[in-house]
């Protein structure tokens, strides 16, 4: 937009002395530039200019005008709204029973997206902006997001997803006078343009396979048919209800996920000798080649951490899944880090949040972190064009091009 000369005159940007004067005279601007929008809606309103003829006897006129305090990211303005006799004006730039501006809301609610609280956000709006909100006014703003959350929760899915990674993360949540641990259950979705998408959270007691089974039916229930390949921690019975929904997807255990729990078994100063045999597994450069690694394994530390080997042979199926899979496949399925890096960010925006008063804050919460989050998700993921030929290959009876 072309801004007229005479406004950035020398002789008329030399009556403004400080930043504070210019912030002044801008939201005077702003004001006097919404009552002239008001006036040119009051003309296609009634269909005739002010004080022109074609206004006698048209059966509506001007009827004066009322004061309305208006609160928008330039600060606070009382502006002259003009009104009809017969009451019939609906003005669209301020509309009527509206004092706030969409972009104070976006605002307020971008504010508590990253973990301020509503008396902090109070505090910022009057101390930065100069605008008067209170608390139950910022509550009344951020409940609109408890409404967007269940549509978003609720939303269509796409009939297929080549990779889904799942994982929990745990919450401080006060339940029936009481604090007490909840799991957020996330899902993550590739889909088949290589872009990464939240596909739902759901919030439950200690994670556990059978909350799952509910959670990947809720899924089925959205439009999900057919999952290629599924990444999870080696949760008990976390494969077994992934087979019950989808019965033909690939799973992959988190291999970081074995190694900690292996890890968990081992003294301290053996640690390092200990993970660093546990890669020549994992690094080998096929399922066959790893199988003799972990026996080589067992033959060293079987007899002292007999426990931590057996988890490798109890979960061996699904420890090895990605040697089906190219280099570049294998690089993304063999670990839950996606959804964890997920997490981290979560708590990022929720780590002012030491518990939440009920569910739906939580939900909430995490509702927004994740719309945050994904707003940088726009591109796919780093050499999609290579994998998704490569899943062509693999899965060219089931993917649907």
């Amino acid at each position: 937009m072309d801004i007229p000369k005479d406004l950035l005159s020398k002789e008329f940007l030399s009556q403004f002395k400080t930043e504070e004067e210019v912030s002044k005279f801008l939201t005077d601007l702003h004001a006097r530039v919404l009552e002239q929008m008001l006036e040119g809606e009051m003309d296609a309103h009634l269909g005739y200019e002010k004080h022109s003829p074609e206004g006698n006897n048209s059966g509506n006129s001007r009827n004066g005008k009322y004061p309305k305090k208006i609160q928008t990211h330039y600060g606070e303005s009382v502006i002259d709204v003009p009104r009809d006799r017969q009451g019939e004006f609906e003005p669209t730039v301020v509309p009527k029973h509206h004092s706030r501006g969409l972009s104070i809301e976006k605002l307020v609610i971008s504010l508590y997206a990253k973990g301020m609280s509503v008396s902090d956000i109070e505090e910022e709006m009057k101390e930065i902006y100069g605008i008067t909100l209170s608390t139950s006014a910022i509550s009344i703003i951020t409940n609109k997001v408890t409404q967007a959350a269940i549509e978003w929760q609720n939303r269509p899915l796409e009939s297929q997803y080549l990779i889904v990674w799942m994982d929990g993360i745990v919450f401080k949540v006060r339940d029936q006078g009481k604090v007490v641990n909840k799991t957020v259950y996330l899902c993550v979705g590739l889909n088949r343009e290589g872009i990464k998408e939240v596909l739902g959270m759901w919030i439950g007691r200690n994670e556990s396979s059978s909350y799952w089974t509910g959670v990947l039916t809720d899924l089925k229930a959205r439009g999900v048919n057919d999952i290629l390949i599924t990444v999870t921690d080696n949760l008990n019975g976390f494969t077994d209800s992934i087979k019950a929904v989808f019965p033909e997807a690939t799973t992959q255990i988190c291999v970081v996920h074995q190694i900690r729990n292996s890890c968990r078994y081992v003294v301290w100063k053996e640690k390092k000798e200990f993970t660093g045999d546990l890669k020549n597994i994992y690094n080998a450069p096929t399922k066959e080649s790893a199988a003799l690694k972990l026996d080589a394994f067992e033959q060293k530390w079987g007899g002292k951490y007999p426990y931590a080997i057996r988890s490798w042979r109890v979960n061996w199926d699904e420890l090895t899944a990605f040697f089906d899979f190219p280099v570049e496949i294998r690089k993304i399925i063999y670990t839950t880090n996606l959804i964890e890096n997920l997490n981290g960010k979560i708590r990022k925006y929720t780590k002012n949040k030491l518990s939440f008063p009920n569910d739906d804050a939580l939900k909430k919460a995490v509702y927004l972190a994740v719309s945050e989050i994904e707003k940088k998700w726009t591109q796919p993921i780093w050499n999609w064009g290579l994998i998704f030929n490569q899943f062509l290959t693999i899965f060219e009876n089931r993917i649907q091009v």
